[in-house]
This record gives structure tokens, sequence and C-alpha cells, in this order.
């Protein structure tokens, strides 16, 4: 009778790898649209940081100070050193979202609007979608490429029709920040699954740190000793939020929901920067950006129903 027992309760107990699998998803997203929200005031933060500091030391400047940070926490909790494999991972990391997006973007945040900018990296979900295919070995299904591509087309068609066709050295500036962030993005998601999202982010600074203390350090200190408490406030955002601890939300959501996936979440952030440039820096929305608000979110929804099968 035991055993008859036993056998009628694993039948009706569902498969923890299911539920798990769920659950996963559900929470994968939400960390990842948390990690999103914390990025979508990046770009006007930076342009306030830009009233007292250069390109260099806005866009680097925020490394050192996150990196501060990410060594007291490492030194807390006692974290091991990386292997050299992940270390080389880490490289590529910092490459990408310490050095390569802060510096390209916040050069181009001092000659073109913070909603400008925002039109080109709502451009990041497929480039990161592209460097998870190459790094992280997935593989979406022809529905999410479907999907992510009429966003794309939605946000193009957006930049044209409010004036931003033409091509200027500042968008070629921010392709860069979505090509470096991109690559930062899925190979930190797929470290993030065996390292944790918090420790990717934060060894990537401290071995970002070096590199930066000495070239940085002096014209930021010099640059933050004139500026004004507003530029401070800009500053602290993008050290303290956009370069550290939103990394903790996004990295985390990348390795339980998937690059690919969780990566459609950033199609909401150039809409969120858009609001907030225009409640911070008194920058225009338009109807067209609201209409083209509602297409992205459709397609975003539609794509998260799409299968993406990953490498094991």
């Amino acid at each position: 009778m035991k055993v008859d027992v036993s056998m009628k309760e694993k039948q009706i107990t569902p498969p923890a790898s299911i539920a798990q699998g769920i659950s996963n998803e559900k929470v994968g997203m939400l960390y990842g649209l948390l990690g999103v929200c914390s990025f979508s005031l990046t770009l006007p933060a930076t342009k306030v940081a830009l009233t007292a500091l250069t390109p260099m030391t806005a866009g680097l400047g925020r490394a050192l100070v996150a990196a501060i940070l990410a060594a007291i926490v490492l030194l807390i909790r006692r974290v091991p050193t990386p292997t050299w494999k992940e270390t080389r991972q880490l490289l590529l990391v910092a490459g990408g979202v310490v050095i390569g997006f802060p510096y390209f973007s916040a050069w181009a945040m001092q000659r073109v609007p913070a909603t400008h900018g925002a039109i080109i990296i709502a451009l990041l979900p497929l480039a990161t979608a592209g460097a998870a295919a190459f790094f992280s070995g997935e593989r979406p299904a022809r529905m999410y490429w479907l999907s992510s591509g009429v966003a794309c087309l939605a946000i193009l068609v957006y930049a044209a029709s409010s004036g931003f066709g033409a091509l200027q050295w500042a968008d070629l500036s921010l392709l860069a920040a979505v090509i470096s962030a991109a690559i930062g993005y899925a190979v930190g998601g797929q470290l993030a699954r065996t390292m944790g999202g918090w420790q990717v982010i934060s060894w990537s600074l401290v071995f970002s740190f070096p590199f930066l203390v000495i070239p940085i350090a002096g014209p930021l200190l010099s640059q933050l000793q004139n500026a004004s408490l507003t530029a401070w406030i800009g500053f602290s955002y993008v050290s303290v939020i956009s370069q550290f601890l939103g990394f903790f939300a996004w990295y985390h959501g990348l390795a339980i929901g998937g690059v690919a996936r969780v990566g459609q979440t950033q199609y909401l952030q150039p809409f969120l920067t858009i609001f907030a440039s225009y409640f911070l820096l008194a920058e225009s929305v338009t109807l067209g950006a609201v209409l083209a608000c509602v297409i992205v979110v459709a397609s975003v929804a539609k794509g998260r129903t799409a299968s993406v099968r990953q490498k094991a």
C-alpha cells in the first residue's frame, strides 16, 4: 500500500523543472524590467552631469565611483577571485558596459538631445539578441525576430518622422555604444548564470579600475569641485544606479530568463527615457512617440510567446 501511495503522489506532482522554468521566466522578466527602469534615466542624468563634466570624465568617471563600491561589496562578501576563463569574459563585459557604452553615450549626449539618443539606443535589443546568438548559443525562433523587427521598424519610423533621420557623428557614437552594450549584456548574462549578476558587474568594475584611475581621477575631482548640485545628482545617479546597482537586477534577469527573451524588455527603455527627458530636461514628447510606444509594447508582448532555444 505504501508503494501505491508513493506512485500516486508522483503521478499528481508536476515536475519541478517545469514549475521552475515557468517561475524563472516570469521572475527574469521582472528583474529585467527593473534594470531597464534604472537604465532609462541614464541619458538624461548624463546630460545633466555634462553641464560640469567632460564626456571623458562623465562617461568613465562613473566607473571609478562604482568600482570603489564594487570592491567594498566583494571584500565584505569575501568572494573568491574569478578563474582565468571567467576573467577573460569579465574583461569583455568591462569593455562593453564599463568603458564602451558610458564613453560613447556621454560623447553623443554633448551633441544631441537625450530623446535623440533614446531612438538610437532602441536598437539595443536586436543587437543584444545577435550578440547572445554569437556568445551564448541562444537561437530565438522566427516569431521572436519578426516581433523584434516590427518593434525596431516602429522606432525607425518614429525617428524619421521626428526629424532624426539625418545621420550625424553623434549617431555613429551611439551605434558604437549599442554594440558595446550588446556584447557586455550577452557575455555578462551568460556569465551571470554561474557567478551571479552582482558579481559579474562588480568584478568587471574592479578589473577596469587600474586602467581608469590615473587618467580620469584627477580631472574628475577637479571638475566636480566647481559642479552644481544638479550636476552632482546626475553624476551620482549614473555612478551608483546606472553603472552599479541597476546591473544587479539586469544581469540576474538575463541569467534566469535568457538573454534574448529578457533583452526584449529593452524596447521599453527609449520611451521611458523620452518621458524622463520631458520631465527632467523639458524636452518635448509627441503623439508619434506615444503611438510608437504602443506598437513596441505590443511587439514585445508577442515576442515573449516565441520559443528561445538555449545551449545547455
